[in-house]
């Protein structure tokens, strides 16, 4: 899926804490943004983040944030990498090789980044479930909404983010 740049954005495998690769080091941050919003869109319906139900409750760990992210991930983070990578938003001097073999993005880069991202949250989407057009940046809050309704009982199932 990678079309630009092969030679700098090669996927060899996922590498985490610290990323070992450029692509890894744009996954890492995306992933890091949209566990963010996911917590915030959880705490916001009344729901505690920490208590979740696939990931493991850990000290400091957003387990249900993480959780609902799961669900989002390919069409948030992933589909946006690739993206960044496709239209050649993100190049080789975006990252800086630290003495251990990390791979992190520059400051600059970062800044591109969180301007595509917000960029991005923007967009207009139609809801699979609900059927109404809304940014992509709702996305969390409405299913962590939804979430919430299941578990308090007024909806029959959780109707999960389904991206084509």
């Amino acid at each position: 899926m990678i079309l630009s740049n092969k030679d700098v954005f090669s996927f060899q495998g996922r590498t985490r804490r610290p990323p070992l690769a450029p692509f890894n080091a744009l996954l890492s941050f995306a992933y890091s943004l949209l566990a963010n919003d996911c917590a915030s869109a959880l705490e916001s319906v009344g729901l505690d983040s920490y208590v979740g139900f696939l990931h493991r409750d850990r000290p400091g760990r957003t387990s249900l944030a993480l959780d609902l992210m799961e669900e989002l991930r390919p069409c948030l983070a992933d589909r946006f990498v690739l993206t960044l990578i496709n239209n050649r938003v993100m190049n080789a001097s975006d990252f800086q090789q630290q003495e251990g073999g990390a791979v992190l993005l520059t400051d600059e880069a970062r800044r591109t980044f969180l301007k595509a991202w917000q960029e991005r949250k923007r967009e207009l989407i139609t809801h699979p479930y609900l059927g109404e057009k809304i940014p992509w940046g709702l996305v969390p809050y409405l299913q962590a909404l939804l979430l919430s309704r299941y578990i308090r009982g007024d909806l029959d199932a959780y109707p999960p983010f389904l991206w084509k």
